[in-house]
């Protein structure tokens, strides 16, 4: 019984009680991530999800004197590397919920935004990882092993909660190190999942958003850097009904300016200037070769005060603050990814060859910081406190407060029969005070003691 009962209870209190609030043993069944014998998908999902708050890998917690309590190697890397559980449906289902729960704690009129972005995911010691690539870090300017992890994010300003993600390998035969395992069902949803990782980006950007606002998640744009802000994709999400908001690039794009096609730079010199905000420098609204309008803001570059930066929105409707200030919350997904790699153990946590692994594994970690997301916004949100304050109003309710003052009046009483005569006139004098003091609707129920005092 102590050990059946420690195998339910191994999340920290603190932990414990959020886990229990986002449903998340519930999503993991729903999404039909379950065993039919051993140990439950739920015990070895919540042994995975503590191992950052142990401080410890799953190598140095096999090594401890807590050994003999926890299932073997074996088990837990079935569990990770099993193609046929539906790790995206779990997280899509846990962030619809928790942002549900966030949506409540935000106003009506606050705008909610969706976020692209991808980031390295190194493998570089590795050999035999499935679906192995060679990548370009653009921020470090080199190459690496490993993959692209795409992922779609969704920000209230406040809070940033992921959404989804693919990790994207490579077709190209000079990039491609190793290709899909030949073993892998092709039913499975694992299976479904590699083929994605050889598509590109953009091919992948638009099912991913659909996936999101078909299960409910509440935006109004999509915040992307100059990588994605292409013409094709900005069409694409358009198209679904919600607007694009991106950094643009001086690239072969071209837009509409009276009955001429001109580029980035030409559209800033035909632009009008901004003189209400020094760092905004022009604005235009013009329309791109695939015929959707746009806004084009103009900004200073702070790193280069000889150059400007170009920000495109398809919502001809906002000002250039508006544009700018709602083009500033793609920075959570940065935050995010800092976070994740730093903090989480993301990439580094489990050493696999199965590709299988690498997504589960994630999805893990990121349920780890949704976890945390919501528990952080629960201690810095005051309106998080409200139910804690009908609790407390119910409680009060129960109290009968005359019989309650009643009884501490008594108990007054007989303590000054039993002090010296000084004190005992002291505490009248102060007892008659403040029983003076009382509104009338409290002397009502007190003649008697308001006698004696």
């Amino acid at each position: 019984m102590i050990a059946k009962n420690c195998k339910n209870n191994q999340l920290p209190l603190e932990i414990k009680a959020k886990f229990d609030e986002l449903k998340i043993l519930k999503h993991l069944r729903q999404a039909g991530i379950q065993k039919a014998f051993g140990f439950s998908s739920g015990y070895l999902f919540q042994l995975i999800f503590r191992l950052i708050f142990t401080q410890r890998n799953w190598y140095r917690l096999l090594e401890s004197n807590k050994a003999d309590d926890l299932p073997g190697k074996d088990a837990v890397y079935r569990f990770l590397n099993y193609p046929k559980f539906a790790w995206r449906r779990f997280l899509t289902a846990l962030s619809v919920f928790t942002i549900m729960k966030v949506s409540r704690l935000t106003s009506a009129c606050h705008t909610k935004v969706l976020i692209l972005d991808d980031s390295s995911f190194y493998r570089d010691r590795s050999k035999r990882v499935e679906l192995l690539a060679r990548c370009f870090d653009h921020a470090k300017r080199r190459h690496y092993k490993g993959f692209r992890m795409l992922t779609l994010g969704w920000s209230d300003g406040s809070t940033f909660l992921p959404i989804d993600f693919s990790l994207l390998s490579s077709s190209k035969e000079k990039a491609k190190i190793n290709d899909i395992d030949s073993t892998i069902d092709k039913r499975c949803s694992g299976y479904k999942r590699r083929i994605e990782a050889l598509q590109t980006a953009p091919e992948q950007i638009p099912g991913m958003v659909k996936r999101a606002l078909s299960n409910g998640i509440d935006a109004s744009y999509v915040l992307m850097d100059s990588w994605f802000t292409q013409q094709p994709l900005i069409k694409a999400l358009t198209d679904q009904g919600i607007d694009v908001i991106g950094m643009v690039k001086p690239t072969n794009q071209r837009y509409r300016v009276g009955s001429q096609w001109v580029g980035l730079k030409t559209l800033y010199r035909l632009s009008k200037p901004v003189t209400s905000h020094k760092e905004i420098l022009r604005s235009i609204r013009t329309t791109m070769a695939n015929g959707v309008p746009v806004k084009v803001v103009f900004v200073q570059n702070r790193n280069k005060q000889s150059e400007w930066l170009a920000i495109l929105s398809t919502d001809c409707t906002l000002t250039e603050r508006e544009i700018i200030r709602t083009y500033g919350m793609r920075w959570d997904i940065e935050l995010f990814f800092k976070a994740t790699k730093s903090f989480l153990k993301l990439q580094k946590e489990f050493q696999g060859r199965s590709y299988d692994l690498l997504i589960s594994h994630t999805t893990i970690v990121f349920t780890r910081f949704i976890l945390l997301s919501w528990q952080n916004r629960c201690s810095t949100d005051n309106r998080t406190l409200g139910g804690m304050f009908y609790e407390l109003c119910d409680e009060m309710n129960e109290l009968d407060w005359v019989v309650a003052l009643t009884q501490l009046m008594d108990i007054l009483h007989d303590a000054l029969t039993k002090t010296k005569k000084s004190i005992k006139k002291w505490i009248t004098c102060q007892l008659t005070q403040w029983i003076e003091s009382l509104p009338n609707y409290i002397k009502v129920y007190l003649p008697r003691l308001g006698c004696e005092s």
